[in-house]
């Protein structure tokens, strides 16, 4: 049984007191009374619970870091993979759609620890790459290191922006007279909020 004892440790060093409880602060008190009675399975399925409400509440929280819709915008819902297989693949990443009646469309994105980051960063921090394809340019904001894409005659951009070396903030857009969209989208995101929630 003292093999499952650090299953016990977690959960009592997440428990809220009673006057929050919830559906987590139950089953890790569900956890808890069953570990005690020696139930070892029910003790783990309570927690396996616990833990995926939570990632659910991180995720909830996580996806506040996207932008509204400005003005004469719509959005979808934010869509999340900050949990799971597919994070351990791609990292966290966290992304919205915005769409305007005349049917343009702009994608924000958050990633954080994505394998993408060590190529894309070493892109950014070597000009010289990005100046050899006339589609892509040097680009700034805020004083982060990012690169723009565009093909002319297209009405596609895309901004990639580093922030500090695990984040990685793109805006897409489609159907765009110019990039000024998906620089009012960027300049829409909490750098400063972002970096703070995905590093720590």
């Amino acid at each position: 049984m003292t093999r499952y004892a650090p299953l016990a440790a977690l959960a009592l060093t997440l428990l809220i007191p009673a006057a929050r409880a919830d559906e987590v602060t139950d089953q890790l008190d569900t956890a808890r009374k069953s570990y005690e009675a020696g139930d070892l399975r029910s003790a783990v399925q309570a927690l396996n619970f616990a833990t995926a409400k939570i990632q659910e509440a991180i995720s909830d929280r996580l996806l506040k870091l996207l932008p509204e819709p400005l003005a004469g915008w719509e959005a979808e819902p934010a869509q999340s993979e900050a949990g799971g297989i597919a994070a351990m693949v791609a990292g966290t990443v966290l992304s919205r759609t915005y769409r305007r009646p005349d049917g343009a469309e702009v994608e924000v994105r958050l990633m954080a620890d994505s394998p993408m980051m060590a190529m894309m960063g070493m892109m950014m921090q070597t000009p010289f790459l990005m100046q050899s394809s006339k589609e892509m340019r040097v680009y700034t904001n805020r004083g982060n290191q990012g690169m723009i894409q565009h093909a002319e005659g297209s009405d596609a951009w895309e901004i990639s922006l580093m922030v500090g070396n695990r984040i990685m903030v793109q805006v897409k857009g489609n159907g765009l007279k110019d990039q000024k969209p998906v620089e009012d989208y960027l300049n829409a995101v909490d750098l400063t909020a972002v970096q703070k929630a995905l590093t720590n």
